[in-house]
């Protein structure tokens, strides 16, 4: 049913929540995992040709992300699921659906953090994803308590 599993992750606590289901999924169907890690460089495009340091701000970006996926790949070892990563840079919602459709994946499954009545209305990167997205979306959200 599901052999390529796709784990968006960006290090906040709901998407830890979110890795986690997704490793333990792959681990009960037998699936392998591809931990994705979106650069969303604040005020792209437009102000990324402003800065001087765009460089060094990539840089950053880019080895934060790198810890981060090391960090959920050591969980998939843990639970003998096979793991790769994968860097985009854009809109998180956006990379992460095309991403989904450009490799191939079977399934995205991805946190979501508790956010009221209020939040729900406005949505966020897991919303964007879940309307979006050609493969099926499982979410994880965190409770109220979690936070």
């Amino acid at each position: 049913m599901y052999d390529q599993i796709l784990i968006p992750y960006d290090g906040s606590n709901e998407a830890r929540k979110g890795a986690e289901h997704g490793i333990e999924l792959a681990a009960a169907l037998g699936a392998s995992v591809t931990a994705l890690y979106v650069i969303d460089l604040p005020g792209a495009p437009r102000a990324l040709a402003l800065r001087d340091d765009e460089e060094e701000v990539r840089k950053q970006y880019q080895e934060y992300g790198e810890e981060a996926l090391d960090e959920i790949c050591a969980v998939a070892e843990e639970h003998g699921v096979d793991c790769e990563t994968a860097f985009r840079t854009g809109s998180p919602s956006e990379e992460i659906a095309e991403f989904a459709d450009d490799e191939g994946m079977d399934a995205i499954v991805m946190g979501s953090a508790y956010r009221g009545t209020l939040g729900s209305l406005l949505g966020g990167t897991t919303d964007k994803v879940v309307r979006t997205a050609r493969v099926p979306v499982i979410t994880q959200r965190m409770k109220m308590e979690e936070i």
